[in-house]
């Protein structure tokens, strides 16, 4: 019986012990977590609808300011970017030096038309995009996924972005908790 006893503590311990170290690996990984966000990032609330279905109004994201000071945007990043004192957030279609042109509902880029993935919907109003874009050296193209409700670089308010207005990547929703996970 004595040596049962002496099995079932060392059992107990050992899962104590378990217990503890996964605790502390929890927290290690928030903190960390936490630091590079603060470090290297931020966060933001969605406005609006002109992301979805990809990101709703009042999603929280977090935004990677590092990645972009040691490489460019890429096409289909969705980034936060500068307008005056607003910022929003949309998707890059266009990159420097290419020609944009929206025609029958198709993004046209460099006079190909441009697959883009099927859950984007199609571009029914062109705005600045009906006659060919040339884009500068340090411009992007954005358009919002709904394109129906969404205020892009098709319309003169907002136009070709520069590089500096652009703040960083969205990478990972925060909130609402069921959705949480990265952006991609």
């Amino acid at each position: 019986m004595a040596s049962l006893d002496f099995y079932s503590i060392e059992n107990e311990e050992h899962r104590l012990r378990s217990v503890v170290n996964w605790i502390v690996d929890i927290v290690v990984a928030i903190v960390l977590a936490v630091l590079l966000v603060t470090w290297f990032g931020d966060r933001a609330t969605v406005n609006g609808h002109s992301m979805e279905p990809v990101l709703k109004a009042e999603d929280v994201v977090l935004i990677d300011e590092f990645s972009y000071q040691i490489s460019e945007p890429e096409r289909l990043d969705i980034v936060l970017y500068q307008l005056g004192e607003k910022t929003s957030i949309k998707r890059i279609v266009g990159l420097p030096g290419e020609t944009i042109q929206i025609k029958n509902g198709y993004l046209y880029i460099d006079g190909v038309v441009k697959q883009l993935p099927s859950s984007l919907a199609e571009v029914v109003l062109a705005g600045l995009a009906e006659e060919e874009i040339t884009l500068g050296s340090d411009e992007y193209f954005l358009l919002g996924d709904n394109r129906e409700s969404s205020e892009d670089s098709r319309f003169e308010k907002v136009g070709n972005v520069a590089r500096e207005q652009i703040l960083g990547k969205i990478w990972f929703r925060v909130s609402p908790f069921v959705e949480m996970g990265p952006i991609g």
